[in-house]
């Protein structure tokens, strides 16, 4: 899908943006020649000799966790100092004769779309959180696999940024009156990014709180702390060789561990897609199963958002679902074999050793733990509050959606307004009634 905006990140500061983009630009131009002398046919030979031993303390200390082997690709470059500071500027402007930013319109159009989808258009908090979420690892081909699906293979950061700095806009909530939401004036969206991989959450927007509210963010950030703390227990008995008496610790060391092919399980293991209000899920336990979007079907006129979710979300899901389900039931043809072996070919794919084709698909350690496998083969249901003939409206519009429903590559189920699954789609815009559980 092509993106629809061009995006400046950018320092508040002009004089320190200068900088941080001349010191970046110096950076990248000094490596690329850095890499060219140690890759290149003669000069590799006398680089190893006289220089090959002063490389011994780095890989000591990544060998141990100590430090990590490459810095973020996010930070590549940049001060820590001038890192912190980042933002976006959503400004409608013309650089280098490129369109940057979003004119005022779509900015209204874009937050009321966004919030309609999530079904928050009312009884707003005073701290909002808008989390995208990525992996954090190293040495690892595959890492993209761990990141957003949605945001093609890139973490979430980037547009939880651009939403929650539109929804921020005091003229945007203006805007948005007009379509009957209204967001209070001591509503702050807070850009955030969840690691998957260490369960940390990073708010990128703290400049937004005013030092009245400080403690508000001093509160939220012992919350993530805590529920960080209960995440990592709660996945670290699948993951191997993490002591109890200090997961936390063991869990931080993994997403730094050059040798670790199991730095997270990312969604091995994802049956399930349930749309419906929040209310239905709460308090269940999926054991990290299931993909969860809240909606009510009651307050979306013409099916707007349903259509909307079954197009984006619902394929998005099916497509990793699938991922998941060849590359464990045919590794061999759909995986990509033993990730030990992988070798990088013109940076464009992998082969498993010396030769061969390209591997497509997940590795196998993304599935299998060594003893047993943590993704079980299971097509992907689809569980959606609303009405069967709105649901029949969107599969006869989009016959792509239709396919996947009636050629059995998901399965697409119907809740009731009790919250219990009642019918089952059986292809050609049929239905068959699902018979209540006895007690």
């Amino acid at each position: 899908l092509k993106t629809g905006y061009t995006i400046k990140e950018e320092i508040s500061d002009t004089k320190k943006n200068k900088t941080a983009i001349d010191q970046r630009i110096l950076h990248r131009q000094i490596q690329q020649v850095w890499k060219s002398f140690k890759s290149g046919a003669v000069s590799c030979f006398s680089f190893v000799s006289p220089l090959g031993l002063s490389y011994l303390p780095k890989l000591f200390t990544d060998s141990f966790g100590w430090t990590r082997p490459v810095p973020h690709p996010k930070k590549v470059g940049l001060k820590s100092t001038f890192y912190s500071q980042m933002g976006v500027h959503i400004s409608s402007e013309i650089i280098n004769g490129q369109i940057s930013g979003i004119p005022i319109g779509e900015q209204i159009n874009l937050a009321k779309n966004a919030l309609t989808a999530m079904s928050l258009t009312r009884n707003f908090g005073k701290l909002v959180l808008i989390v995208g979420h990525g992996s954090t690892m190293v040495n690892n081909l595959h890492a993209t696999g761990y990141d957003c699906g949605a945001c093609g293979g890139h973490t979430g950061e980037a547009n939880a940024k651009v939403v929650a700095d539109v929804l921020n806009n005091s003229i945007v909530r203006e805007g948005l009156q007009n379509a009957h939401i209204h967001i209070p004036e001591n509503t702050i969206f807070l850009a955030c990014l969840h690691d998957t991989t260490t369960d940390e959450m990073r708010i990128f927007n703290t400049y937004d709180i005013p030092n009245t509210r400080i403690d508000e963010l001093n509160d939220l950030n012992e919350t993530f702390k805590k529920a960080g703390q209960i995440a990592r227990a709660e996945r670290s008995p699948r993951l191997e060789n993490i002591p109890s008496s200090n997961t936390d610790k063991s869990i931080l060391a993994r997403s730094k561990d050059w040798s670790q092919t199991r730095p997270e399980w990312g969604l091995a293991g994802c049956s399930a897609f349930v749309i419906a209000p929040r209310e239905r899920t709460q308090g269940i336990d999926f054991q990290g199963k299931s993909f969860l979007h809240s909606y009510n079907w009651k307050n979306d006129t013409e099916f707007a958002v349903l259509e909307a979710i079954m197009t984006a979300p619902m394929v998005v899901t099916s497509w990793i679902s699938l991922q998941y389900y060849a590359s464990t039931v045919d590794n061999k043809n759909y995986g990509s074999g033993n990730k030990t072996l992988h070798n990088v070919t013109s940076g464009i794919g992998v082969l498993e050793g010396f030769s061969g084709d390209l591997r497509v698909g997940l590795p196998w350690q993304a599935v299998h733990d060594g003893n047993k496998y943590q993704h079980e083969p299971i097509k992907l249901n689809v569980i959606i509050e609303a009405p069967k003939e709105a649901m029949n409206a969107v599969l006869k519009k989009h016959s792509s959606v239709k396919d996947l429903c009636d050629n059995g590559w998901l399965y697409l189920l119907a809740m009731g307004e009790d919250g219990k699954i009642a019918h089952r789609y059986d292809g050609d815009f049929t239905w068959i009634k699902i018979p209540p559980v006895a007690a």
